[in-house]
């Protein structure tokens, strides 16, 4: 018999504002036990050096991270610009170095290049598998990894800020798989002139916004307390890019069974995506099929 995970039933979304220094994973795990929670997980995962929103699934809500999948992210980063690095970022050691220096001009003209349907290398340090394993782990025993490009929609690249002649502030907006530290890689070998990224934070995920997270300090203030789950943002949150139909009382009783459950009529097509509410709670997500809501995942709120 299974061995029974303890913990409360307690399921919502937390929003930090992840320091530098820690990795996703480490910030999850401090979340899970402050709220005494059976089960978290993250949507998206940042750098230990990267700073800003980690989006943290509590319980049920872990059962939505997938439909962030194509959400798009927002991040503003500060590249340095005059030499490349081995991990694409400040830790790295110096690769190559060049004493050329974009124009602002020079830079705005680069980065439409990289905007729309991309095609991107992952940096050799980054968490993509190569036959089974972590291309940083092969990275740090010195393979020299030759890692396939891989698509990539980029919404928006901008000059938003130079500071000094070697460093530029971009702001980017990307959909899921994209690395920031690539941006900066290819765009210094574009410029002639070798890059890399300094600083790195995350602005908003879909429909999550840094405005909303809170500190771990925050976390470890209330942690263990009643007054923690006042943190907490509802489950449907993540599903707020799929269209919301209302179900009847007995479609809500077969859905919570697993079974097609009636819905009333929405704004939905034949085969869409969709959730499926109750008394103001999430039931289901499915596919609308001929008046009902047959459900790929379901919610026990």
């Amino acid at each position: 018999m299974a061995r029974k995970r303890k913990g409360r039933d307690i399921s919502g979304w937390v929003l930090i504002d992840k320091p530098a220094g820690m990795t996703s994973t480490a910030v999850v795990g401090k979340v899970r036990w402050a709220f005494e929670a059976k089960k978290a997980g993250h949507a998206g995962t940042l750098d230990p050096d990267a700073t800003g929103l980690l989006p943290i699934a509590i319980g049920e809500a872990t059962k939505t991270i997938p439909y962030l999948g194509d959400a798009l992210k927002a991040y503003d980063f500060l590249v340095k610009f005059g030499a490349s690095t081995t991990t694409d970022d400040a830790e790295g050691e110096v690769l190559e170095t060049s004493d050329a220096r974009p124009s602002d001009a020079e830079i705005e003209a680069a980065l439409p290049s990289f905007v729309g349907d991309i095609r991107q290398v992952p940096p050799q340090f980054s968490a993509v598998k190569v036959d089974g394993a972590r291309a940083y782990d092969l990275a740090r025993e010195g393979e020299a990894l030759e890692l396939e490009a891989r698509d990539l929609y980029v919404d928006e690249l901008t000059l938003t800020e130079r500071p000094d002649p070697d460093h530029a502030l971009l702001h980017f907006v990307c959909g899921s798989g994209g690395y920031v530290r690539s941006i900066a890689r290819d765009l210094g070998q574009q410029l002639g002139c070798f890059a890399h990224v300094v600083h790195l934070r995350r602005s908003w995920v879909g429909p999550f916004d840094i405005e909303d997270a809170v500190t771990l300090d925050k976390i470890v203030e209330l942690e263990r307390t009643p007054e923690i789950d006042s943190l907490l943002a509802p489950v449907s949150l993540a599903l707020d890019g799929l269209p919301e139909l209302k179900l009847t009382e007995q479609g809500a009783i077969r859905l919570k069974n697993g079974n097609p459950g009636q819905v009333l009529p929405g704004n939905v097509e034949y085969g869409d995506l969709a959730w499926a509410s109750f008394d103001g709670k999430p039931v289901a997500v499915g596919r609308f099929r001929a008046g009902e809501l047959h459900p790929e995942r379901v919610f026990n709120l």
